[in-house]
């Protein structure tokens, strides 16, 4: 059986508010070996519900639709249900006289709107709400499963383990989702797909994906079988050969960051590591430091924007700045080798470059960059070109030298 997940509530349209019940819900599905095909978030309007609604059915023989179920004039959902199935809806008086219970206990008189909530689509089966006021329903029409849940994610979430989850095994035949994960640095998308797609083509099952990301590439494997030793298996079959021919350019197998699988290198490791950074301004230190952790093995960073900067924080002569270049081999040793002095680091990065949009006065083009490291008695240089803008250009830079690092590690 495929899903479709539809969350309704134009405040989900807004920059504000993020969807992540649908998150939640496909989770839970793929444990049953319920493939979500599509996920659509609508806003408070009856037409276009119903429009959803009814394409979403064309795509899948289960819909789950979260919000829409509250007391006020915008929450439509049961009102769009209707159309769409043509049933009544029918007041029911014992929902609403458990919606009044529950507001005496809290000492609260229940406003009249509520009343709304007691109306249940004709055959609906009601699934009991204990954490808020509106109940779920689960109606079955046209050999489709329609499934209406409150939006609030501590009322949805329990309503789909404890009611949900139970009916849907009742109804599907054993079958499970099991995925790979490989999280892949140093490499471009049409280099790597290029690469794997002999491996992968020939299969539908498992489906292969690849989202790209600046100088990150995530590769999901998905295997759908009657059990988990036929899912394991069809994954290795796929997963193993794409595996070898990516060799050490996988750096997750887990979903893990590169500034996460680098930390937990040097800590195991018992190595401690100083950056210098001048054109990432600061972004390569953030990144090492969001892992909760990172002070039992970052000793600091030195953010070096101006010549003046890199002469009087790391030591750097400025004729070798005038005779090379800020944005050079030379000088991005000398950053890296000046941030360990200064910090007493074991290892130590540095990133100098000329992300743009102008040249200025440096003799490299824009997108130009150099990371360096310093580890025991080498220091070692990387010139790399990266199209694209600023943000672009930063970020495939900090990239690029925790890749460095990683990479260093692993000799």
């Amino acid at each position: 059986m495929n899903a479709a997940i539809l969350a309704i509530g134009s405040e989900m349209l807004t920059p504000q508010r993020i969807d992540t019940n649908s998150l939640f819900v496909t989770d839970k599905l793929n444990t049953l070996g319920v493939e979500v095909v599509l996920k659509m978030v609508v806003g408070d309007d009856r037409k276009r519900l119903v429009q959803a609604m009814r394409h979403a059915l064309s795509e899948a023989g289960l819909l789950i639709i979260s919000g829409g179920l509250g007391p006020t004039e915008d929450d439509l959902t049961r009102e769009a249900v209707a159309d769409l199935t043509g049933r009544e809806l029918i007041f029911r008086q014992e929902v609403v006289d458990w919606i009044a219970e529950r507001f005496r206990r809290f000492n609260r008189p229940m406003a009249e709107n509520n009343k709304r909530q007691g109306y249940v689509l004709d055959g609906a089966e009601i699934l009991p709400n204990p954490n808020g006021t509106a109940p779920g329903q689960w109606l079955t029409h046209g050999g489709a499963h329609i499934l209406l849940l409150p939006g609030p994610p501590g009322e949805l979430k329990p309503m789909v383990e404890n009611h949900c989850l139970p009916r849907l095994e009742k109804l599907l035949p054993p079958m499970v989702i099991r995925t790979r994960f490989y999280r892949v640095a140093g490499m471009g998308e049409s280099d790597l797909d290029q690469l794997i797609a002999p491996v992968y083509k020939p299969f539908e099952n498992p489906a292969t994906t690849i989202l790209a990301a600046p100088g990150d590439i995530q590769i999901h494997l998905r295997a759908r079988c009657e059990t988990e030793t036929e899912a394991e298996d069809l994954l290795k079959k796929v997963g193993d050969p794409i595996a070898g021919l990516l060799g050490d350019r996988i750096y997750s197998r887990n979903g893990d960051p590169l500034e996460t699988v680098a930390g937990r290198m040097l800590k195991e490791r018992m190595l401690t590591l100083s950056v210098a950074e001048s054109c990432t301004g600061g972004m390569l230190a953030e990144r090492i430091t969001s892992v909760p952790g990172a002070s039992e093995y970052f000793a600091g960073g030195l953010l070096t924007y101006t010549n003046r900067a890199k002469q009087d924080l790391l030591g750097i002569d400025m004729d070798l700045i005038d005779e090379h270049g800020a944005v050079s081999e030379v000088v991005a040793k000398a950053m890296a080798l000046g941030a360990r002095e200064r910090t007493g680091s074991k290892v130590a990065l540095s990133v100098t470059g000329v992300a743009g949009p102008s040249q200025g006065e440096e003799k490299e083009p824009v997108g130009t960059v150099f990371v360096a490291i310093a580890h025991g008695e080498l220091c070692t240089a990387k010139r790399l070109v990266y199209p694209g803008d600023r943000k672009r250009v930063r970020t495939m830079a900090v990239q690029a030298a925790l890749d460095m690092l990683r990479r260093k590690l692993l000799t």
